[in-house]
């Protein structure tokens, strides 16, 4: 059964972003089989065997039951517990090569819209010249070569695209295998 999937603030499309896709299982804490499933990471010292289900991590009896967390609470200085509780533990994460986090603006965490290749990237001027600026900080001083890596985004390196909640900005960093 395909049931309309909860709202995630800070994770708005979790079927775009491959985290929550359809599946007849189920639910390892709520032995209910909803037609959709969980995908990405869940950080606990339990085994746990088995799927968890979108309205289980929304309500946060996932992370409960389990004493795990969706995402790492890196990246999140600032916000308040109640945002960091929401996007840790009642919050899909996302699929990426490195670990991945969330990105901050306006004294909140921003909504993660998915990964993004430079032609995705290029459509939000104002991440990729952020994107630009982080990757000048953090060494790459060459500027033709800063361009070739971005305008090759989607081969080796990806894209974390968010958008702010409060003001729609967009941001985003690098995640390479």
């Amino acid at each position: 059964m395909s049931v309309g999937l909860p709202f995630f603030r800070y994770h708005p499309d979790p079927l775009a972003s491959g985290s929550i896709r359809a599946s007849a299982d189920k639910c390892v804490c709520c032995d209910r089989s909803t037609g959709w499933i969980y995908t990405a990471s869940f950080y606990t010292a339990q085994e746990i065997n088995g799927n968890l289900c979108p309205w289980c991590i929304a309500d946060g009896s996932a992370a409960e039951r389990f004493e795990g967390e969706f995402s790492d609470s890196y990246g999140l200085d600032g916000v308040s517990e109640a945002t960091l509780h929401e996007v840790t533990r009642r919050t899909p994460g996302f699929h990426a090569w490195q670990d991945p986090h969330w990105l901050v603006h306006c004294h909140d965490a921003a909504a993660f819209i998915g990964e993004v290749g430079y032609t995705e990237l290029a459509t939000h001027p104002e991440a990729l010249e952020q994107l630009r600026l982080d990757l000048r900080m953090s060494g790459w001083h060459d500027a033709a070569q800063l361009e070739r890596f971005l305008t090759h985004l989607g081969e080796a390196a990806t894209v974390m695209l968010f958008r702010c909640t409060v003001c729609a900005t967009h941001l985003a960093y690098t995640d390479a295998s």
